[in-house]
């Protein structure tokens, strides 16, 4: 039988990676031969949290997989985002915590999905049903991710669930949980280094709205005067990636992990759609928006219903 993949999303964020890992190291423990994949490269905060805990970084993705391989999906269940020739593959789990949206499959599918922060956090609630415990270094990856989608527990996404698990692996991991979770926020913070198409694509996720395409990217900061300076060139390579890929509207958060607010950048035929779902007016293609920090809970639905209306 051929090795089960896993893999998060396209433009992989520290929970995508760090959630396969960990499924494929419990799915191993319980007699399944499978390996994490990715989808993308890893980001300096992923690498931070890998390097931290000495795990490796799953190999790359070779697309397009072969046709009816055995994959599982972690922290997404969209199409677009996920491997080009998704319809082909056999899918045989899903585990994540966003919407569900244009999903299907010929065969009967263990789909698990829960309103919490991160997928992370539903994989450590499927160790514990089967009485298992992570390693640390699994244990600190798991941390990892549950610390990254909530920003330290900041984000409106988070739940009982996600501090609960945190707070148990933070203590299989032995680590500080809010020292740690500071270094690994501030590890990728940074955009210093990053050219105009890193930043807009190190974390991009595609949605299908209506009969819109929306592509919403979002990068951690800890002071956004340096985007801001560069506003210029990162809406160029935006118009760039709006032309070649056809799309009708790309919003870029650039999140200030200290403050927990956003500067946004919105570009595209439907930009108004942005200004009807948040009640702003873009000047230059850029708008404020105080307490808005999650993508998942706070950009994408307001969007959505714009795109519905």
């Amino acid at each position: 039988m051929d090795t089960i993949l896993i893999f998060g999303h396209k433009n992989p964020d520290t929970d995508a990676i760090c959630s396969a890992i960990a499924y494929s190291d419990l799915k191993n423990s319980l007699g399944y031969k499978t390996e994490a994949v990715r989808l993308g490269s890893i980001s300096k905060e992923t690498q931070f949290a890998l390097d931290t805990f000495s795990v490796p970084a799953p190999d790359l993705a070779a697309e397009p997989l072969r046709k009816n391989h055995a994959v599982i999906l972690v922290d997404h269940n969209e199409p677009s985002q996920s491997i080009d020739n998704l319809e082909e593959v056999n899918i045989v789990e899903v585990v994540d915590h966003h919407r569900i949206s244009n999903f299907s499959s010929d065969q009967p599918v263990y789909f698990r999905t829960e309103p919490v922060g991160c997928t992370a956090t539903i994989l450590y609630k499927i160790y514990k049903e089967h009485e298992l415990e992570p390693d640390a270094a699994i244990a600190g990856l798991m941390l990892s991710a549950i610390i990254s989608d909530t920003l330290l527990f900041k984000s409106p996404t988070t739940t009982e669930a996600d501090r609960k698990a945190a707070l148990a692996l933070s203590k299989l991991a032995d680590v500080e949980m809010e020292t740690f979770g500071m270094e690994l926020l501030k590890a990728g913070a940074g955009t210093e280094n990053l050219d105009p198409t890193d930043i807009i694509s190190i974390d991009a996720k595609l949605f299908k709205m209506g009969s819109a395409n929306v592509e919403i990217a979002q990068i951690n900061v800890v002071d956004t005067s340096n985007v801001q300076s560069r506003s210029e060139e990162i809406k160029n390579a935006i118009s760039e990636k709006i032309e070649n890929y056809d799309l009708d509207l790309f919003v870029l958060l650039i999140t200030d992990i200290l403050t927990s607010e956003s500067l946004v950048l919105a570009l595209g035929a439907e930009q108004h759609k942005f200004e009807q779902a948040f009640s702003t007016t873009l000047k230059d293609n850029t708008t404020f928006l105080s307490g808005i920090v999650s993508r998942k809970k706070q950009v994408v639905p307001p969007l959505t219903n714009a795109f519905a209306d």
